[in-house]
């Protein structure tokens, strides 16, 4: 219990703050509303569980002694994230057409682009499989049962992001009225359209 509490406050320091994942789910809250912003969320969860199995079967630390394959990791996965922000940053520029039934971007991102983007993002971070590495083994026990406390640790990590993400989701959404308005979702669309570039590029360069 003393390591899962520890384990749990570890967590919620890093998932509360603020990187990609956060800020492309404000981006499409923004633009597909709750339900755009929770499967964004979903997205993220996924990736995470995915990097919290490969790290439980080993496999995590197998690509990140890899130096071609990690590389090519973080330039995709640094790429995708200036593409997702240049978007974001062209739509603050020249606003598209808005629903006056909604509310909402005529051209909202449906659920399946909004949960592939918050997967393929958390996916193209290499940096979570070193966090991984570093940070589930020094709260898992050694021997035999080291694979599945591993990764009922990763997993509930993913939960967790899931759960302060998807709070990010709803009062972006109880405040879209405000935050849509179009000068104001021009403003919101060049600060996370910057932020994604800006971290792509920042991955780029680690």
């Amino acid at each position: 219990m003393t390591h899962l509490g520890a384990f749990v406050l570890v967590a919620t320091v890093l998932i509360v703050t603020p990187g990609p994942d956060t800020a492309l789910t404000i981006r499409n809250a923004l633009r597909g509303g709750r339900r755009g912003g929770i499967l964004t969320s979903a997205g993220v969860a996924t990736g995470q569980a995915t990097w919290a199995l490969a790290t439980s079967a080993g496999l995590a630390a197998v690509l990140s002694a890899s130096q071609p394959a990690f590389l090519a990791l973080r330039i995709a996965g640094a790429a995708y994230l200036v593409y997702l922000g240049g978007h974001s940053l062209r739509s603050a520029l020249r606003p598209g057409v808005v629903d006056g039934a909604t509310g909402r971007p005529a051209r909202a991102a449906s659920g399946t682009v909004a949960y592939r983007q918050g997967l393929l993002s958390n996916l193209g971070n290499p940096k979570m499989a070193t966090f991984f590495i570093s940070l589930l083994p020094q709260f898992a026990p050694h021997g035999s049962g080291a694979f599945g406390a591993m990764l009922a640790l990763g997993l509930l990590f993913a939960a967790m992001t899931f759960t302060w993400l998807s709070c990010y989701a709803a009062v972006v959404a109880r405040l879209g009225d405000v935050l849509r308005r179009t000068r104001v979702r021009r403003i919101l669309d060049a600060v996370t359209g910057a932020t994604l570039v800006a971290l792509g590029l920042r991955l780029a360069a680690d």
